[in-house]
């Protein structure tokens, strides 16, 4: 329902002409590349930068020609330099192989920071949470307004809302989107260690349930993160326990958690993390990253996709924008058309690899025969990855 006059005058009300609900990897590069193009932009983000997230930060190089020119170059913040790959199972099968592209590893804690220090220089930035936004369309000059409200009692509008709120959020409810409202057998955890690795490879650690992924980060620590399913985990009464009894039966996360010196207090968690599919364009706002849809991560490029969907929406906006055109649904069908064709094959193909990671035979003989014939992994990791984005 539209906010009453009364509570319009009680409210701090500023507009906006994109307003962005979330500053991760998503929300802060649209930030930066809209506001260099003079768009008027607010970022209502939760938390203040910097912080850690659960995540597994590697980033594949697809989106380093795009990071360069938004004004940003993770090589220059000492992001390890990834070009080499190690996959591992519980049968001791063990397969390295070159990346064809690489990637980088780096901290959302430091990479988050280093794109607000960034989007920060024209864009201005709320920390606040929200907690309802509502679309309006004016009877008479049909022209369209949303208007989001915050915890803070503060109200905001805006033309255009993004939302790139990550991967499960209480407005996801409020919106009632369809994915939500079911409940996911999916757990993560996440932590920095101090191990020695190779700078230069990102590993992945099959395990029954999950899949643990290291990296090197910019720190030289090395980042940690698996998924797993929650009924695997109920059987023990810790993270530690379950690292101990469960991971460990890869010997080489037994290695890793018998030798890692932790770096955080406690590991970051998050559970009830869904892969259904989700709406590109929900109530008229823009869905990005994880918002829009959410890659298996053993395919390690989550955080390339959120960097890419910003790209896809900030040049069909301001294409729009140059065109003076003021037609929202030109814009709404024409980012879910890109979307689709960016993200739809990568999603189903990071489907169909974790099916077969995860069931026992199946990852056997899968891995057995890459185990034999390694350059298809290579191919593989290519049907979840992009070309470089110029």
């Amino acid at each position: 329902m539209p906010y009453n006059p009364e509570i319009r005058a009680m409210i701090k009300l500023t507009h906006f002409d994109v307003l962005i609900i979330g500053g991760g990897l998503a929300g802060l590069s649209t930030a930066i590349h809209l506001s260099k193009q003079n768009v008027k932009v607010l970022v209502i983000e939760k938390q203040k930068y910097p912080h850690h997230k659960v995540c597994g930060e590697y980033v594949s190089n697809e989106v380093l020609p795009y990071l360069k020119q938004l004004g940003v170059n993770p090589l220059y913040h000492n992001a390890a330099e990834i070009s080499k790959f190690k996959i591992t199972d519980t049968f001791n099968i063990e397969i390295d192989v070159q990346l064809d592209l690489g990637g980088f590893g780096i901290s959302r804690f430091s990479l988050d920071a280093i794109l607000y220090d960034e989007a920060r220089k024209n864009s201005e930035f709320i920390f606040d949470t929200v907690t309802s936004i509502t679309y309006e369309v004016n009877d008479i000059s049909k022209k369209s307004i949303f208007s989001v409200l915050t915890s803070a009692n503060s109200l905001y509008t805006a033309d255009y809302v993004v939302g790139s709120f990550g991967k499960r959020s209480n407005l996801d409810k409020s919106l009632n989107r369809t994915f939500i409202q079911k409940k996911t057998p999916w757990m993560a955890v996440k932590g920095h260690y101090t191990y020695e690795m190779p700078n230069n490879q990102v590993q992945l650690h099959n395990f029954k349930g999950g899949y643990c992924g290291l990296s090197k980060t910019e720190t030289g620590q090395v980042n940690a993160c698996y998924l797993s399913k929650v009924s695997a985990f109920k059987k023990y009464k810790s993270i530690k326990a379950f690292q101990k009894e469960h991971l460990s039966k890869n010997k080489h996360l037994k290695h890793f958690f018998e030798t890692a010196v932790p770096v955080f207090e406690k590991p970051l968690t998050i559970s009830q993390i869904s892969f259904e599919n989700k709406e590109p364009i929900s109530n008229h706002i823009f869905m990005l990253g994880d918002s829009a849809g959410l890659i298996h991560p053993l395919c390690g490029n989550g955080m390339a996709m959120a960097i890419h969907s910003a790209k896809i929406f900030s040049e069909l906006y301001l294409k729009s924008r140059n065109e003076s055109s003021d037609s929202r649904q030109w814009l709404e069908d024409n980012y879910a058309l890109k979307w689709n064709n960016a993200f739809q094959k990568r999603l189903k193909a990071g489907s169909v690899i974790q099916r077969i990671l995860l069931n026992e035979t199946s990852s056997k003989i899968g891995l057995k025969i890459a185990s034999v014939f390694p350059q298809i992994v290579p191919s593989i990791i290519k049907k979840t990855h992009g070309s470089p984005m110029i």
